[in-house]
């Protein structure tokens, strides 16, 4: 799996999501559970991972949308 996003705005995390799916494009969700570990101030950044054959569509259909994504 390939980093395709690295966010700590829940809304663009689940407007990516949204995109992904709808795109049919599988997207996993790291470090969901790190606000624990923190105290729930959202300073740590989730991260989208794709799977690596799907990550140039993946970033082709974020910057469509003006969501910058991880190089």
């Amino acid at each position: 799996m390939k980093e395709l996003l690295r966010s700590n705005d829940p809304t663009i995390i689940a407007f990516s999501k949204a995109l992904l799916s709808g795109e049919d494009i599988g997207v996993f969700e790291m470090d969901v559970h790190m606000s624990v570990m923190e105290g729930s101030v959202g300073i740590l950044p989730r991260r989208l991972m794709v799977l690596e054959k799907d990550l140039f569509m993946a970033r082709a259909v974020l910057r469509d949308n003006d969501i910058p994504v991880s190089d």
